[in-house]
């Protein structure tokens, strides 16, 4: 059974984010520089994305205008319908994993992955049991107690994404976080990741360098041009259910979908 996700709306429901006709400008000393330029998409519940293009496009702007770090110049950033910033609570319907893992030495591990409870003060013996079972079931759980220099590379990552799932937001945003990974726990922790999204149903928008890696893990893949970034291709991807990003990797429609972003990106 084959996967294939429609761009509007998913069984009569508006989408999550819906994102329309974005720009945004940065103003330094040396004048005005256009980041983005009419940017429009909208993300459906459930769905998993993946923005990719060259660097210095704005894919990270996006990102911070998306979570309400950043204001837009024009357009709007909707979210379940209402603006961000207003009508809803930002930093409970957003999940921010940016691409280092931000793990005090100080604290153990699972007072790094509690975190976010402890500053939204929602830690309680129910989201501490709920946390404990994360860990476990992600290959932490003899970690508690442990300093992050105690992990590896992608146990760090694990622990980081746990922080940010453990406060159930409705939409993730992950800023490049394997990019400082080698290729092979990289591929690892995209499925474990992968995983993880695909197993809580959440919605999710990946922002990454790697053709590969978007395909590997998204619903549908945006494309944007060099700066000022604009939407240049949305390629909807359609597999196998249930193939994780490495079996998708292997896929006989893998080849097609990388050329045919490659070469966008190429054009660019």
């Amino acid at each position: 059974m084959e996967r294939n996700l429609p761009p509007g709306t998913c069984d009569g429901e508006p989408p999550l984010l819906d994102i329309r006709n974005l720009s945004y400008s940065y103003h330094t000393s040396e004048g005005e520089t256009l980041a983005l330029s009419d940017i429009s998409f909208s993300v459906n519940k459930g769905e998993f994305i993946a923005v990719a293009g060259p660097s210095g496009c704005g894919k990270s702007t996006l990102l911070s205008l998306i979570i309400g770090l950043l204001s837009p110049d024009e357009g709007a950033v909707l979210l379940k319908g209402a603006p961000v910033g207003r009508g809803m609570n930002a930093a409970s319907d957003i999940g921010y994993m940016p691409q280092r893992d931000h793990l005090f030495e100080w604290r153990s591990v699972f007072s790094n992955a509690a975190l976010g409870l402890e500053i939204q003060k929602k830690l309680n013996p129910q989201s501490a049991e709920k946390l404990h079972t994360l860990l476990k079931t992600y290959g932490l759980g003899d970690f508690e107690n442990a300093r992050p220099s105690a992990l590896s590379g992608g146990m760090r990552q694990r622990a980081a994404f746990i922080r940010t799932l453990v406060l159930d937001p409705e939409l993730l945003l992950l800023d490049e976080p394997f990019s400082a990974l080698d290729y092979q726990t990289r591929l690892d922790v995209c499925d474990d990741i992968s995983h993880m999204i695909r197993s809580t149903k959440k919605t999710a928008i990946l922002i990454t360098h790697d053709l590969s890696e978007a395909i590997s893990m998204a619903d549908r893949v945006i494309v944007l041009s060099k700066r000022p970034g604009t939407v240049k291709k949305i390629l909807p991807l359609s597999f196998e259910d249930g193939l994780t990003p490495l079996e998708r990797r292997n896929a006989p429609e893998f080849p097609s979908y990388f050329n045919q972003l490659w070469k966008e990106l190429k054009q660019s």
